[in-house]
């Protein structure tokens, strides 16, 4: 049990006072409980002293961050307890930058205990327990440091979370800790203290806000190319890890997926609002190269018709990346007969002027692919209404079909524009739109705020083929993996089986009309090829998605917070699947590269209608 007594300081400490001036105030600390580190960490995620004044917490300077929003340092207690569950760091928030504290410093320290939860109380984050208002007395310096706790593959549990209590809508904050039974106990056990990884490969490419994933699980779930594939909500890969650095983002490696941060990286473990528990170090691992290299899918032969689909993240007519689309189109796709783009943005891209035309954007990439020695391709897309698709204010994202003439033409029927809907209809036996190209069912709730899908029908060698070009609702808003309320909410997914049910219905029609039609809805479905939003898009076997064929190493088309995972998916009729005559390709040439030029992954689907 904690101490109730109380102890006035001997000398002078010092204040450290968050405001802009970084103020040093001599002072002394008001009475309060003296306690140990452990005890404010106590055996849950949020600590029995939350809310009150506590003096001479004793610990060892182990890292201090001088940038951003959360500033401070954290100290340990070199002495521990025997509780696995109680750990033994905190972190001490001073909101400007620490002034004379240095790491290897004794200090002892008084505050306010408080529990920060990153991203806000509605994000569903977990809190970070810290030492606020703090005052501090540097009793000595250089000193050891207390040794790192080392994270490896054995002292994480398989199991990812405890259910959370029904009691408290599902949270786990008040459940006692079981860090030999789940890896987010154990993790959670160590907040605040200094940890250690040791050869670990990188699972998350490096991103532009210096961050990258490794697996302390090197045979978890693996992919041929070193990440780690997300399969299923039951298997939330627990190797998975966050690394920041302490230290000059121009010092952070520029890692892709598959290479190893050879020897030890070390520092104390966060927990942030992009990720959740985070390994900030002061040391990190020497860079080695797996080598890998961007994937080129197999041209298509004469008689078979490629389709891709591929989010190319809000593409306008600023953007710098036109050659870089270009050139993975042309020698990693091959030149794909029929391209579904999503993220295509309007003519002046986020400026927020009521301009919704995109035909600039679409020529400029056009020209590119032909500069880079790719076929002249036509397009067809419908503008969407001002500011009534979603996607970043002003840029009006939508789908777009390129298609090459010289291999496939287009079907063009008037009248499809932002509101009006397109059907299908019978003529001599065989199944037609309405409107080609056109928008399903525009006015529908389901697609409010988001993208409405473009219809489209195409002639290839004789043979009708319709196509339905999807970017269904995004995930915003959806609970973090490692959030205090497990399992965590998707909220975001109602709206996708919405927008599913439609489509399906959709598709459905066109085979009730003519059961032997050859249907693709592809695109950007923002969900996982086992989710229920695919069941839904895939109905009672009007549709298949196609990326189901792979391997399951292979089934992946973003990485997530070092999980590599489908959005991206093309689905096929019954005609297309029967005969198993179809080749599928998710081609890697973004999505485990920190050199992206866009976090998607494009798919490719080959077939003989």
């Amino acid at each position: 049990m904690p101490s109730k007594s109380s102890a006035r300081l001997a000398a002078l400490t010092v204040a450290a006072v968050c405001s802009a001036a970084s103020t040093i105030v001599l002072t002394t600390p008001a009475h309060a409980d003296a306690v140990r580190i452990h005890d404010i960490q106590g055996t849950t995620r949020t600590s029995p002293y939350a809310g009150r004044q506590v003096t001479d917490v004793t610990g060892i300077v182990t890292g201090i961050r001088t940038y951003g929003s959360s500033r401070g340092f954290w100290i340990q207690d070199p002495n521990p307890d025997a509780d696995p569950a109680t750990s033994e760091g905190v972190f001490v928030f001073t909101g400007s930058t620490p002034k004379g504290v240095a790491v290897g410093d004794s200090v002892t320290v008084s505050g306010t205990v408080s529990e920060y939860v990153p991203g806000g109380t509605t994000s569903g984050n977990q809190s970070l327990t810290e030492i606020t208002k703090p005052t501090f007395t540097v009793l000595s310096s250089g000193n050891q440091l207390p040794a790192a706790t080392a994270i490896t593959a054995t002292s994480v549990p398989a199991a990812y979370a405890p259910a959370g209590d029904t009691t408290a809508n599902g949270s786990i904050n008040a459940l006692p800790l079981k860090p030999a039974k789940y890896a987010l106990d154990r993790y959670e056990s160590l907040e605040g203290m200094t940890v250690r990884v040791t050869d670990t490969r990188v699972v998350g490419a490096t991103d532009p806000y210096t961050e990258l994933w490794v697996t302390v699980k090197p045979h978890e779930n693996r992919t041929r190319n070193g990440g780690t594939v997300y399969g299923s909500y039951d298997a939330q890969n627990t190797g998975r890890l966050q690394i920041q650095s302490l230290g000059p983002t121009a010092d952070f490696p520029k890692a892709n997926v598959g290479d190893t941060l050879a020897g030890t990286t070390a520092g104390p473990l966060d927990y942030n609002q992009f990720g959740g528990y985070t390994l900030v170090a002061s040391e990190l691992g020497t860079l080695e190269s797996a080598g890998l290299k961007r994937e080129t899918t197999t041209a298509q032969r004469s008689s078979e018709l490629a389709v891709a689909t591929y989010n190319v993240e809000n593409l306008d007519p600023t953007d710098d990346t036109f050659a870089a689309h270009a050139s993975a189109i042309v020698n990693n796709l091959k030149s794909p007969d029929i391209v579904s783009l999503e993220e295509i943005q309007d003519n002046n891209g986020a400026k927020n002027d009521g301009t919704v035309a995109a035909d600039q954007t679409l020529k400029e990439l056009i020209d590119a692919i032909v500069a880079a020695g790719g076929p002249k391709y036509d397009w067809r897309a419908i503008d969407p209404a001002d500011g009534a698709d979603g996607g970043e204010p002003g840029g009006n994202i939508r789908q777009a079909f390129l298609f090459n003439p010289e291999r496939v033409s287009f079907t063009d029927r008037a009248g499809g524009d932002a509101t009006t809907a397109t059907g299908v209809t019978k003529i001599r036996g065989k199944a037609h739109l309405t409107l080609s190209p056109g928008r399903i069912a525009p006015a529908d709730e389901a697609w409010k705020n988001s993208r409405k899908p473009l219809a489209g029908e195409f002639a290839f060698r004789g043979r009708t083929v319709f196509v339905i070009a999807n970017h269904f609702n995004s995930k915003g808003g959806d609970q973090g993996l490692t959030s205090q309320y497990q399992p965590p909410a998707r909220s975001s997914e109602t709206q996708r089986h919405q927008q599913a049910t439609l489509v399906n219905a959709f598709v459905k029609d066109i085979l009730d009309t003519q059961k032997n039609a050859d249907v693709i809805a592809l695109g950007d479905i923002n969900d996982f090829e086992f989710s229920r939003t695919t069941r839904l898009l895939e109905g009672r076997g009007e549709l298949w998605s196609a990326i189901k064929s792979l391997p399951r190493g292979e089934r992946y088309s973003y990485v997530y917070q070092g999980n590599s995972q489908v959005l991206d998916q093309i689905l096929i009729s019954p005609s297309i699947r029967r005969d198993c005559d179809f080749e599928y390709d998710s081609v890697h040439v973004n999505a485990e590269f920190h050199d992206q030029i866009s976090d998607h992954d494009p798919q490719v689907l080959r077939f003989r209608p």
